[in-house]
């Protein structure tokens, strides 16, 4: 009897031993270099797991690592995993051949994550298809010219707000992170909710909209490794979206649809668009509002604010940079009669160019990831070859591409000039990658740069930003947040023209 369990034992084991071996061999067997660092079990994770670096970094260095290579494999725990690094090859995963490509990697439990599991960058199919041409509807030009009202209210607080921290000092120092997030919090408020933030206010409620956005950021390892392993996700039973966010977001647009049903005047907001979308015949339940909501809250306050912190940042380190972009604001502001419009926004081009070297340089997630899901053959110009199967996992490192000395001049230099006219034309397809590619290009672009220019004509045309020593030069980012962010901030001081 103890000879035969031992023998199944020994059994067991050779065929774990046999297991572990056929997967970590994967990228060998399969002919694709494989990067440095692989442990037994773990993989690549170790550092991810022990915290030393985030993904974008991580995923950045396996890019630079590997120069003379199209592709190179990585192992999540056991999954093999495959980056690719040849705009050629990121083509046909982003783009002309999406329908194989068009899951994203990262994952949410829908049971555990009811919201979350259907904003369109975590859901796909069908679903995927409807809730990205709402937001389509949302974001057009002629619904952004509604919105746009609401945001220049918000650019009235903001430049109120400041100048009482001018008050007493004529200086303020801030952290642009904490600054640009009471903006944007507040523009969800105004511009998605039709309510007041209560970002600018002196004396801070906790329900705040840019204190409910940092319960959320303080679950960012967790949303690391819940979208990343959702089987943990969902046998932990832990939400990436805190409880008190979902209650809260759930109570607003509650309170909110009962408040409109006795209205006469529609609002100029996100919720009414959502509204009137309902009335062309598309009906939906309040859960997919709220779910809509919180992707309206999502993607307009985190990422935008991470993106102008960067922006006032380098603006700060080039003040030559920042004289000339507020020449242009205010020669724009004067050519439509003194005031910020819809149109005037249109005029800045050269903050275009501003703002697109700043996501070059800091891109606020340095990472893509997608699914195959249907058998697809990946060519390297090198004669790398890989026949990808339905599961198999790709990453694009656009941190990557957007330093590779092979597509960038100077790739560490700060130069708006990348993008004027002429030289933005000669920039290679697919190596600029700030809001991805392809038909899963983030839908609230437009609305991003609508609140991002806002923002900056609103400041730079009454104020000047110069670098305060708190602020470690060059920037260290920090290995704990799934966004680009330096560990010790980005301080600055803000001071009338």
């Amino acid at each position: 009897m103890a000879s035969t369990f031992l023998t199944l034992l020994a059994g067991a084991f050779l065929l774990l031993c046999f297991y572990v071996y056929i997967k970590f061999t994967h990228w060998k067997r399969h002919g694709i270099p494989t990067a440095k660092g692989n442990i037994p079990l773990l993989g690549h994770s170790l550092p991810l797991i022990l915290r030393k670096t985030n993904v974008s970094s991580f995923v950045r260095q396996v890019y630079d690592d590997n120069r003379d290579h199209s592709m190179v494999g990585i192992y999540k725990g056991l999954k093999p995993v495959l980056v690719i690094r040849e705009p050629n090859l990121i083509k046909a995963v982003l783009q002309s051949h999406f329908s194989r490509f068009h899951e994203n990697g990262m994952k949410i439990v829908p049971e555990v994550d009811p919201l979350l599991a259907k904003n369109p960058f975590f859901n796909y199919g069908e679903e995927w298809s409807n809730g990205r041409k709402r937001l389509t509807y949302a974001f057009s030009n002629t619904r952004l010219k509604i919105l746009f009202a609401a945001v220049d209210g918000v650019c009235k607080k903001f430049e109120n707000f400041v100048n009482r921290r001018l008050q007493s000092s004529g200086k303020y120092e801030v952290d642009l992170k904490s600054l640009f997030t009471k903006f944007t919090a507040e523009v969800v408020a105004n511009a998605g909710f039709g309510i007041e933030g209560h970002c600018f206010d002196d004396a801070e409620p906790s329900d705040a909209f840019d204190q409910i956005g940092k319960d959320i950021l303080e679950e960012s390892l967790w949303l690391m490794i819940a979208s990343f392993m959702p089987v943990v996700n969902r046998l932990l039973g832990i939400s990436v979206l805190p409880k008190r966010a979902d209650r809260f977001f759930r109570q607003i647009v509650s309170e909110n649809l009962k408040l409109r049903q006795k209205e006469e005047v529609p609002r100029n907001d996100f919720l009414q668009l959502m509204i009137e979308l309902e009335k062309t015949g598309e009906k939906f339940d309040e859960e997919t509002i709220v779910a809509h909501a919180v992707s309206f809250y999502l993607d307009g306050m985190e990422t935008s604010s991470v993106t102008l912190s960067f922006v006032g940042y380098e603006l700060a380190v080039h003040p030559d940079i920042q004289e000339k972009l507020r020449d242009e604001v205010k020669s724009t502001y004067a050519k439509h009669g003194g005031v910020l419009t819809y149109d005037a926004l249109k005029d800045m081009t050269y903050m275009n160019q501003v703002i697109s070297e700043s996501q070059r340089r800091y891109t606020a997630l340095g990472f893509l990831n997608k699914i195959c899901t249907e058998e697809f053959e990946l060519q390297g110009s090198d004669g790398l070859t890989y026949r990808a199967k339905p599961g198999t996992e790709i990453i694009i490192s656009s941190d990557g591409l957007h330093h590779d000395p092979n597509y960038w001049i100077d790739p560490h230099v700060f130069d708006p000039e990348r993008f004027n006219e002429d030289k933005k034309q000669s920039v290679e397809k697919m190596t600029f990658l700030p809001f991805g590619e392809g038909p899963r290009i983030c839908v609230g672009m437009r609305m991003a740069m609508l609140q991002l220019k806002s923002c900056l004509a609103t400041l730079l045309n009454s104020y000047k930003l110069e670098l305060s020593p708190k602020t470690k030069v060059p920037l260290q980012l920090s290995s704990l947040f799934v966004l680009t962010v330096p560990v010790d901030g980005y301080w600055a001081t803000i001071s009338k023209l």
